[in-house]
C-alpha cells in the first residue's frame, strides 16, 4: 500500500482527513493514493491533492502528539500545506485549489513546453549568471528552486536548459542532471497558469495565518492573508528560495523542524541549510516513535 495508507490504519484523524478528501473533490483519491496505479498518481492533478492531504495528516497526528508548531514553510506546493496548517486557508479549499493548480501547471507545460534540471557544486550566484548568459543567447532559462548554496534547479526551454547544463559543467560544477518533469515549473513558461490560479484564490477566503509562514517567493514571513494570496499567485513564475526560508525560520528561533509527508528530501537540504537543527522526517506511524516529548 502506498501514500498514507499505514498512517490512516493508525490514526483516526489521518483516515477522516482521507476520507474527507474524497468527499471534497467527488473521487476515490485515498484509493489512488493507497494503491495507484502509480502513472496516474504522478500525474500532477493527483499528486498535488494526494501530497498535500498527506501532509495535513502527518500535521493533524503532530499536534495531537506534540502539540501546535511556531511557524512553518513548504517548498513548492507545500507552501498551500504550511497555510492549511497554519489556519490561513481551509482544508477543503486548498485542497479543490491545487487540484486545479496541477492542471493549470500541467496545461502550461503542454502550451509552453520546457524542462528542469538540478545543478550541484556551483553556487547560487554561479547558476544565476549562468542563466544570465543564456538568456543573452535569446534562450529562457532561470533559477528554479535554490535549495541549498550548491545546489540549484534550473528551469525552462528544454534549449535553454540543455546550453545551461553544458555551461554549467564547464564551470565545474559536480553534476547537471535533467529532471523527470511536465514543465517548467517556477520560470516564466509557466505564466499561462497564474490568472487560472489568481481566479481560484479569489474565490477563497484568507485568514491571517495563527503563525508565521516563510513565503517560497520573498523568504520572509507571512502575517497576512491577503499577503499569502499574491505570494501563492507570484510563486508560480518566481523561484523557490528554499535555502534562504530555513535560514530565516533559524533565525526567528526555530530549535527543531519536521517534514510532513513522504520522504526526507527537507531533512536531507537542512544538513546543510541549518546545521546543527534537529530535522525529523514524519510520514508513517514508526516515525513518530522518535519523536518524544
Amino acid at each position: 500500500m502506498g501514500m498514507g495508507w499505514e498512517l490512516s490504519l493508525a490514526f483516526s484523524q489521518a483516515r477522516e482527513l482521507f476520507e474527507e478528501a474524497d468527499e471534497v473533490l467527488g473521487s476515490h483519491l485515498s484509493r489512488l493514493a493507497w494503491q495507484g496505479p502509480e502513472h496516474e498518481l504522478t500525474l500532477t492533478k493527483n499528486a498535488q491533492p494526494a501530497l498535500l492531504v498527506h501532509s495535513i495528516a502527518v500535521h493533524r497526528v503532530l499536534c495531537e502528539e506534540l502539540g501546535p508548531v511556531s511557524m512553518a514553510a513548504g517548498h513548492s506546493l507545500g507552501e498551500f500545506s504550511a497555510h492549511v496548517a497554519a489556519g490561513t486557508l481551509s482544508f477543503p479549499e486548498a485542497l479543490k485549489t491545487v487540484r486545479v493548480r496541477g492542471e493549470l501547471m500541467f496545461a502550461s507545460g503542454v502550451e509552453r513546453p520546457g524542462t528542469m534540471a538540478a545543478v550541484l557544486g556551483l553556487d547560487e550566484e554561479g547558476v544565476e549568471e549562468i542563466c544570465r548568459a543564456v538568456q543573452e543567447e535569446g534562450k529562457i532559462c532561470v533559477p528554479a528552486n535554490f535549495n541549498t548554496q550548491s545546489q540549484v534547479v534550473i528551469s525552462g526551454e528544454v534549449e535553454g536548459v540543455e546550453r545551461a547544463m553544458t555551461l554549467a559543467r564547464e564551470a565545474g560544477a559536480k553534476k547537471a542532471v535533467p529532471l523527470t518533469v511536465s514543465g517548467a515549473f517556477h520560470s516564466p513558461l509557466m505564466e499561462p497558469a497564474r490568472e487560472g490560479l489568481r481566479d481560484e484564490l479569489e474565490k477563497i477566503k484568507f485568514s491571517d495565518p495563527d503563525y508565521p509562514v516563510v513565503s517560497n517567493v520573498t523568504s520572509e514571513p507571512v502575517s497576512k492573508g491577503s499577503q499569502a494570496r499574491e505570494l501563492l499567485v507570484d510563486q508560480l513564475t518566481s523561484p523557490v528560495r528554499w535555502r534562504a526560508s530555513v535560514e530565516q525560520m533559524v533565525e526567528m528561533g526555530a530549535q527543531r523542524f519536521f517534514e510532513l509527508g513522504p520522504g526526507s528530501v527537507l531533512c536531507g537540504l537542512n544538513k546543510r541549510n541549518a546545521r546543527g537543527v534537529p530535522c525529523v522526517s514524519l510520514g508513517t506511524p514508526s516515525d513518530f516513535d522518535v519523536l518524544g516529548g
